[in-house]
């Protein structure tokens, strides 16, 4: 009995160790992307409204994952904050394309982005009494960017848009009863748009992308010449996980969450710099 307890004992503790090794990995990793992250975000002055709005919505980024990075207690929720700072590092890229600088060094996919497709024309619709505009490139109609992915569920397609009309979705947590509508008009019969409204209610992406995901969608690789500043891919803008609330986290999972700036404001930070890979 004493020989089995040791040899439990001993179990035990190389699990803990390994299970603390992988942590303490993930965490580096996660920060080496949020350092990079923040280099940009603290170096880079816009000099427009799309830039100003890309910037401010790469410091909310910035914030939430060294928020969630303190927190992190497992793997699984360092990846999170990891996710958090790539995402933030797709509007890094938007605001030096709106600026017209070299967008930089590539940033790996997100997670589920290429499912959500993007936007490959412009297109202007009427709705609920605003005038509601998607574009490839930046403009001053169209200064708010999204990198593309999932809110509450349903597939947003990368590009520019006059503004965030996934906002409310992804505060409340749930979609308005004429969104199908609006997403049929802005990106019915879209080429970088693989789906269909229906697909969008039922929430693209999430069983029935394999068509999309096997293929390049139509338009080619995640990253491609005349790329209007971000890689293509299909996130998952919700980084919510069961128990583990960074903020902004997808509302299915989302018990809670702050807002960190969001999608309102510019903010100057500074001037000039890339900080390269990592």
């Amino acid at each position: 009995m004493v020989v089995v307890l040791l040899a439990v004992l001993l179990v035990g503790r190389a699990q803990r160790s390994r299970a603390s090794t992988r942590l303490a990995d993930a965490k580096a990793d996660a920060r080496r992307v949020i350092e990079r992250l923040g280099g940009q975000v603290y170096n880079l002055n816009g000099t427009d409204e799309p830039s100003k709005q890309a910037l401010a919505d790469a410091a909310e980024r910035f914030t939430a994952a060294g928020s969630q990075i303190e927190q992190a207690q497992t793997p699984a929720q360092a990846r999170l904050a990891k996710e958090t700072a790539l995402e933030g590092l797709y509007y890094v890229r938007a605001a030096r394309t709106a600026m017209r600088m070299d967008p930089g060094p590539a940033v790996p996919e997100l997670d589920g982005q290429r499912s959500a497709g993007r936007v490959t024309e412009d297109r202007v619709v009427d709705y609920d009494g605003r005038r509601i505009e998607a574009s490839p490139n930046p403009t001053s109609r169209t200064p708010n960017y999204y990198p593309g992915g999932r809110v509450a569920g349903r597939p947003v397609p990368a590009g520019w848009y006059s503004e965030p009309w996934w906002k409310t979705a992804l505060v409340a947590g749930a979609w308005g009863v004429g969104s199908v509508l609006l997403f049929d008009a802005l990106f019915g019969g879209m080429a970088g748009v693989g789906y269909d409204a229906a697909a969008f209610e039922n929430g693209y992406g999430d069983g029935f992308q394999a068509g999309l995901d096997a293929g390049d969608n139509g338009y080619g690789d995640a990253d491609q010449g005349g790329d209007p500043g971000y890689d293509v891919g299909a996130g998952d803008p919700g980084y919510g996980d069961a128990g583990y609330d960074p903020g902004y986290a997808d509302p299915g999972t989302d018990t809670g969450g702050g807002d960190f700036g969001g999608f309102d404001g510019g903010g100057d930070f500074g001037g000039g710099g890339d900080f390269g890979g990592f």
